[in-house]
């Protein structure tokens, strides 16, 4: 039972990671008002176009090192 906890650990560290990173660079690029409670429309707009673009992105280059892994895996 150890090992599969183990192994779920370590399959679910990327993901995480990468949502910390979404997080992270999201809410510097677009937050800079602590005065309310609540996001404002700008800040909204901004936190939904950075979190696109970056699922976008990484989307992208999954597919890419997909490819390059398929190509590999035919010229062997």
């Amino acid at each position: 039972m150890d090992i599969f906890y183990t192994i779920e650990e370590i399959e679910t560290r990327p993901g995480l990671r990468m949502y910390n990173s979404l997080v992270e660079r999201c809410f510097t690029d677009c937050i800079d008002n602590f005065t309310r409670k609540t996001l404002q429309k700008q800040e909204e707009t901004c936190v939904t176009r950075c979190a696109e673009k970056f699922l976008k992105h990484s989307m992208r280059v999954g597919m890419r090192f997909a490819e390059l892994n398929s190509q590999a895996a035919t010229q062997d």
